[in-house]
């Protein structure tokens, strides 16, 4: 592992993909496939010695279908330990020998790596915070902070990732490089998503496609996948062809995979207003972004309301009145799951409508912000007439008027 005074090596650790099969095998038990799920986990954790990782996933995940071996645990155990002493005997010689700093760092950051490969994140923690006090530049320190916040991804714990990644954040306000700034910008944008933040981690996500870097956390793909699942909601109509349909980058993916057209195709529903196209999209999105992807699961509801509630909007916004029939008949649902759903909103207050439904007529009330501007108007006129009254009055009794 190659580590200068400026940088320390950014490697795939811990393996984000490997957390990304416990989530499917966690969550989609019933799934034909879930044993199969089960296999690819244990062979990644057999290979890397995975025993603390192992110990996790039956006793504190209690993930469905993972059975106990004793034996297993035990030879995974004696096979990392085995490891971990050799590199603490490393560290040991070198503190002896005297040796530079940074072969001292080094062999810390690799054992720290080693903790985070293994799944024990306490040590890992504790190792690499060890590391940062070691680290001789600003730029190691944000690596470092950086590859502690991925062991947060890791767990999904979104606590732990915001402490560290507001500790990267303070030193990169104080001189960070490009590089590390737009890694951190990706970074934050997937744990802004990760707590339903959408409208902040819209920005950061879509910006990240043009400057992405951070396959140490994620695939490029799936950045784009965010930042489109994000934009859907946030971005207004324009920006949904500016930024999202016509962006390069999402339309160099969409040539070479079909991953990003469920939602991509959702986006489009709603900017075309191809609104007998939103429903089928909005199901395959639901069903192969939403509930597959360990940040979004938590959220696939609320982001379902969202999203009808805009383009229920979005089609209202064009009629005062609308029967239920005709709008149901645009969206190809059933005038009943049309009524029921649009209450839901209006009882909440995110549509402005009533409805009729002895008429079957949808009735729109006009936001009343462009009276409510009118009036602040003539207000703030009113006030500033006076005041420029008063002025003038002013000026003729001092007779300043005649010079």
């Amino acid at each position: 592992m190659a580590i200068t005074t400026d940088d320390i090596e950014t490697k795939e650790v811990p393996n984000f993909r490997l957390s990304e099969t416990v989530f499917l095998a966690q969550h989609q038990q019933e799934h034909p496939g879930n044993e199969k799920l089960i296999g690819e986990i244990l062979e990644t954790i057999r290979k890397d010695s995975m025993g603390p990782y192992y110990h996790y996933l039956y006793y504190e995940l209690k993930l469905p279908g993972f059975e106990w071996d004793q034996s297993l645990y035990d030879s995974l155990v004696a096979e990392s330990s085995k490891h971990i002493a050799e590199i603490t005997a490393e560290i040991e010689k070198l503190d002896k020998e005297d040796e530079s700093e940074m072969d001292i760092l080094k062999k810390w950051t690799e054992l720290g790596e080693y903790y985070a490969t293994i799944g024990d994140k306490t040590k890992a923690e504790s190792t690499l915070l060890k590391t940062i006090e070691l680290a001789p530049s600003t730029g190691s320190k944000i690596d470092l902070y950086l590859m502690i916040s991925r062991v947060g991804f890791f767990y999904n714990d979104a606590v732990f990732v915001k402490t560290y990644l507001d500790k990267s954040n303070a030193l990169i306000e104080k001189g960070g490089d490009w590089e590390r700034r737009n890694r951190y910008k990706t970074y934050n944008g997937i744990y802004l998503m990760s707590i339903r933040n959408f409208a902040e981690a819209s920005k950061l996500l879509n910006d990240s496609l043009s400057t992405f870097t951070s396959t140490e956390l994620t695939t490029y793909q799936d950045v784009a996948k965010y930042a489109l699942v994000c934009g859907a909601i946030i971005f207004e109509r324009p920006d949904l062809k500016h930024k999202l349909i016509e962006n390069p980058e999402i339309l160099a993916i969409n040539s070479t995979t079909d991953e990003l057209l469920p939602i991509y195709n959702l986006i489009k529903s709603i900017y075309l207003t191809e609104y007998e196209k939103f429903f089928p999209a909005l199901l395959e999105t639901n069903d192969k972004v939403l509930l597959t992807n360990k940040y979004l699961y938590a959220h696939a509801n609320y982001y379902l309301r969202e999203i009808r509630c805009r383009a229920y909007s979005q089609l209202l916004e064009s009629y005062r009145s609308l029967s239920l029939k005709s709008m149901a008949a645009s969206f190809g649902v059933s005038v009943e799951f049309l009524d029921n759903d649009l209450c839901k909103f209006i009882t909440s207050k995110k549509l402005n409508c009533v409805i009729d439904r002895v008429g079957g007529i949808v009735q729109t009330s006009r936001s009343d912000s462009k009276n409510a501007q009118y009036h602040t108007l003539i207000k703030t006129g009113d006030a500033l007439l006076t005041k420029l009254q008063k002025y003038g009055a002013a000026v003729r009794m001092s007779g300043a008027e005649k010079v």
